[in-house]
């Protein structure tokens, strides 16, 4: 007996309420356009500059007591949080030491670390100091500048891919849906300040990835279904494709989600904010697929005279199984 995660020959109208669910992606995603210009994100050294210094030791970690113990050092911006994660044992108390590199100065040297170092041994002498990262303002620039381009990069080669693919409403639709992803991921990043670092780059780009997957499979189920059912509405084939692909794309989504989840509680605190971004993405990723890419291939229209014959390889053969 089988486990079916979605029920069998679903016949559910997605654009019901397109005007609702697209109207809501609008929506949210001015809202996170607005809180990146207002609030902003919790930017890492990475892109800030300055040094990050982990901390371990079996003593309680005593903010104040670290915060005091730097003061006379006259070093600046320092943020010092403690670092709390399921899997640390019981004596094990972890906190970061962020200092910022300030404007016309490169990151602090070795000199200034071995100060640091030892201000807070002085508190605590069985402190020890697992890592200490430290990046200049130029590289951080540099840093900032390739990440854009990274992401913009990677939107446009999907868009010339679909482009080549499908039709050009297809390779908006796809692009839309992407755009979507990234600015309210970005979105959520700024309402919770959770850091925003190089690994958070690398798993927007994975986000775009796993979207334009998700949305290429639907969109090849509704290139098919063009050519078999030339007389119907698109509305209707658009439907008929969602719900034909539906059970392959909630497999998907939940078993990536199950594994995504087990990282997020038992991987630690070094990656829960890239584990984070791809739940995230995820979610959103398999929402827009649906509601953002298709809705809009729905109000673009597309050319119903295909004059290729449909060869059954459009690789959407797996779209019908279930868990």
């Amino acid at each position: 007996m089988r486990l079916k995660l979605v029920p069998g020959n679903t016949n559910w109208d997605f654009f019901k309420y397109w005007k609702w669910t697209f109207g809501a992606s609008v929506l949210a995603m001015v809202v996170s356009l607005v809180l990146f210009f207002s609030v902003g994100l919790n930017f890492g050294i990475d892109f800030l500059g300055g040094t990050t210094i982990r901390t371990e030791s079996v003593n309680p970690v005593d903010v104040g007591t670290y915060r005091q113990a730097l003061g006379t050092l006259d070093l600046g911006d320092v943020s010092i949080t403690q670092v709390f994660d399921a899997s640390f044992e019981a004596t094990q108390h972890v906190a970061q030491v962020r200092i910022q590199a300030q404007e016309g100065h490169e990151a602090i040297t070795p000199e200034v670390i071995q100060a640091i170092e030892a201000a807070l041994g002085s508190v605590d002498p069985d402190i020890t100091f697992p890592s200490v990262e430290s990046v200049g303002p130029e590289v951080s620039g540099e840093l900032v500048q390739t990440a854009i381009l990274s992401v913009v990069l990677a939107m446009a080669a999907v868009l010339f891919y679909i482009w080549l693919r499908f039709e050009w409403q297809f390779s908006v639709g796809a692009v839309a849906a992407l755009v979507h992803d990234v600015v309210l991921t970005i979105g959520i990043f700024c309402i919770l300040q959770i850091r925003f670092d190089l690994t958070i780059i690398a798993a927007l780009l994975t986000i775009v990835g796993y979207s334009l997957n998700d949305t290429v499979v639907v969109f090849d189920r509704v290139r098919e279904n063009l050519r078999r059912y030339k007389k119907r509405d698109l509305r209707e084939v658009l439907n008929l494709s969602i719900n034909e692909t539906l059970s392959r794309t909630v497999m998907t989504s939940v078993t990536t989600l199950i594994a995504l989840i087990s990282l997020y509680v038992l991987g630690g605190d070094v990656i829960r904010g890239f584990v984070f971004a791809m739940i995230w993405g995820v979610v959103v990723g398999t929402y827009s697929s649906v509601f953002v890419a298709s809705t809009l291939l729905l109000r673009l229209g597309v050319k119903r005279d295909w004059s290729k014959t449909d060869s059954g390889a459009a690789g959407t053969q797996f779209a019908n199984i279930d868990a």
